[in-house]
């Protein structure tokens, strides 16, 4: 089984870099392999909302020149998926949010690509913020139906310059059993196909309020 995290941090090893590799440490103790993408420092466009994806169904967003195909690819064949980032005005990084919005499209209309793969979101803070930014990637997983793993706390750990998050015994304790849940659940997963059936994918029905 496999891992893929999300770095959404400008910085490649700062505060986030180090809240995913406390919650990798523990899955590579269950012997769950890791592959951490650095999304943070990438120039990439935001979703145009131009149906493309939708129409096509191929897997792919329209926009070339960055590697969010690339990108959406390896989450396809991950088990697992960590989504981290950290906070800017009480919200995901700009670059993050631009990434999510399109893959997230991407794989939504695609048959559902992430569905009951286990998802996870981490937040690296100075102060204040990290729960709604907490929230705003919980969106993401919940909508595409994955399954959440829990920690005792919510997945926030708190530090300004780079590797101050390492002072922070609780939030460092978040990781910790974030990972240990993460691969528990991934091996429930794992151990469950074929010997209990998936609930059958229902097709999204939408609706406007507005006559």
């Amino acid at each position: 089984m496999k891992v893929l995290a999300f770095n959404g941090s400008p910085n490649k090893e700062g505060n986030t870099w180090h809240a995913i590799s406390m919650v990798t440490a523990e899955l590579e103790k269950e012997n769950i392999a890791s592959e951490i993408i650095h999304v943070g420092n990438k120039s990439i466009r935001g979703c145009t909302a131009c149906g493309q994806c939708q129409k096509n169904k191929n897997e792919q967003c329209v926009q070339s020149g960055d590697e969010v195909n690339e990108w959406i690819q390896k989450m396809k064949h991950a088990d697992g998926i960590i989504f981290g980032s950290p906070v800017h005005y009480a919200a995901i990084a700009g670059t993050m949010k631009s990434f999510m919005d399109r893959a997230f499209y991407v794989t939504g209309v695609n048959d559902g690509m992430l569905r009951h793969k286990v998802g996870a979101a981490v937040v690296a803070v100075r102060r204040s913020g990290g729960v709604p930014t907490f929230d705003q990637l919980n969106n993401f997983i919940n909508y595409s139906e994955m399954l959440i793993p829990t920690s005792n706390y919510w997945n926030v750990i708190h530090g300004a310059r780079p590797g101050e998050v390492l002072q922070d015994e609780e939030g460092m304790q978040i990781m910790r059993v974030l990972g240990k849940n993460m691969a528990w659940l991934m091996k429930l997963v794992e151990n469950g196909k074929g010997a209990v059936a998936e609930p059958e994918r229902e097709s999204k029905i939408y609706m406007n309020f507005i006559r």
